[in-house]
């Protein structure tokens, strides 16, 4: 008879944790308090020894809830403007950050599942207590910041399909809270379904125009080239790098997906474990991997249609003017033109831009509910957080654009993805201290080779970040003051 796992975070063949009395017991009593309680164990799995393919489907879920924000408003604006400003300069970075992003997901799902805590949960417990109100509030800036490029994403597709001013339709965003506790009586699958198929979609499309139609057919040359020889020579990459970085490797999807892997109600013996270890690597690899392929495919017909151009010519013959300041993804539509004309193009890509801002609002109102029980214990209602958090993202929106027009949505949106990549190294090194530590997940802790692949990944990225820092304030000040 397999024995449980016991809440304190005890795992099969680990050392347990020193125990805890009186008062410190109660206080740790309480921090092991469940994060999104509404979803806890509440899918059942089949027994360790069923097939594979029942086991994996039953584990498949969390990664492809966590892969939406992988392909969230802010990957589009970043990839958009990378390809349109640097060709296939920067699709090495694309594919480093999806490796990077796999690397730091498969971490994450490890953490939730052997220990049966999330992140935000085990920094509580195993950080000073001084820690907790700065780690939380890190952790807001950048959903916050996320969820920014979310309303900007949101309002440029009702634009698109309505033709409500961009100001307007910002706004409208603020209300947007109404349609997700509609949504929510549908149920979750349903909702990440529909956007699934939608941006499924998308993807089918930019492939037929990369490998069948002649016009938009890239140099596959070229593009092997960009990954062999990768440079950040040209002005303004690395700035543009960071902001790929920061909006692939997310750090709230790192504290939401070690949350989400304890929706599965397996059993708590040693061969349990390890397999759901097992299938929710295979999860977060394989949704992370068509999440690389969609995002390339964005860079690469981003590079084909706008790169070295003047301007586009519609199949009406109307002419869209281009520069190094336009406004990538309002116009990104264009990019689906030449398979589906024009006016075709611009619904559905406003259609699955719109569901994508959705989808990615909802897993950042999860996000936002983990971190604030894990490091806080606060509990509200997931209304108030989302208004409260919507309206903290869109202000400076509103004014940045009421201030300086229309023409900003990217340059925002690229600046709100730098935010993420600079908060990233304050999410991934406790998670690779958590799940390298022989005392809090057993035999289960990081083997050699996630080891160096982890801290690799966090070292890189930190790396990036403090070098890219001056630019990256420059380039704030620029959005800011409009110059």
């Amino acid at each position: 008879m397999s024995s449980p796992r016991p809440d304190n975070g005890r795992v099969p063949d680990g050392d347990a944790p020193e125990p805890q009395t009186g008062a410190v017991a109660g206080e740790e009593a309480r921090a092991n308090a469940m994060s999104l309680s509404e979803v806890h164990e509440s899918v059942g799995v089949p027994d360790a020894a069923a097939g594979f393919w029942k086991q994996w489907r039953a584990f498949t879920g969390p990664a492809l809830l966590v892969s939406v924000g992988y392909m969230d408003p802010g990957n589009w604006g970043t990839d958009l403007q990378g390809g349109a400003q640097f060709k296939y300069g920067l699709l090495w970075v694309v594919g480093l950050a999806s490796l990077m992003a796999i690397f730091l997901q498969v971490l994450a799902a490890r953490l939730g599942v052997v220990s049966g805590r999330d992140l935000a949960q085990c920094s509580r417990e195993w950080f000073p207590r001084w820690t907790r109100l700065p780690n939380w509030l890190f952790c807001e800036t950048a959903i916050i910041a996320t969820d920014l490029a979310e309303a900007l994403g949101s309002a440029v597709a009702i634009n698109l399909l309505f033709h409500i001013p961009l100001l307007l339709a910002l706004c409208i965003t603020a209300l947007d809270v109404l349609f997700l506790l509609a949504l929510q009586s549908v149920g979750m699958r349903l909702i990440e379904a529909i956007v699934t198929m939608l941006v499924a979609t998308i993807a089918v499309c930019y492939g037929v125009e990369i490998f069948i139609l002649p016009q938009t057919q890239p140099s596959f040359l070229e593009m092997g080239r960009a990954f062999i020889a990768p440079s950040l020579a040209e002005n303004g990459m690395l700035y543009m790098a960071i902001g790929i970085i920061g909006a692939t490797v997310m750090p709230h999807n790192l504290y939401l997906h070690s949350a989400l892997v304890q929706s599965r109600k397996f059993q708590k013996d040693a061969a349990s474990i390890k397999a759901a270890v097992k299938f929710n690597t295979i999860d977060s690899s394989v949704a992370l991997v068509l999440a690389f392929f969609v995002n390339a495919a964005i860079l690469v017909l981003a590079a084909m249609v706008f790169y070295g151009k003047d301007a586009v010519t519609l199949p009406g013959g109307d002419m869209v003017a281009l520069s190094q300041d336009s406004d990538w993804i309002r116009v990104a539509y264009l990019t689906l033109a030449p398979l589906l004309g024009t006016a075709l193009a611009s619904t559905l890509f406003g259609v699955a831009l719109l569901a994508s801002g959705q989808s990615s609002t909802i897993t950042g109102t999860l996000a936002g509910q983990v971190v604030m029980e894990g490091f806080m214990q606060w509990r509200i209602r997931p209304e108030v957080r989302r208004v409260a958090t919507r309206l903290l993202a869109i202000a400076p929106a509103i004014a940045i654009i009421a201030l300086h027009g229309d023409g900003s949505v990217t340059d925002i949106i690229v600046l709100s993805q730098v935010v993420l990549g600079m908060q990233l190294p304050f999410a991934m090194f406790p998670l690779l201290l958590f799940t390298g530590s022989r005392k809090r997940m057993g035999a289960l802790r990081n083997g050699w080779f996630l080891t160096i692949a982890g801290w690799a990944s966090a070292l890189l990225i930190t790396a990036l970040d403090v070098y890219g820092l001056p630019d990256s304030l420059a380039a704030a000040w620029q959005v800011i003051a409009g110059g």
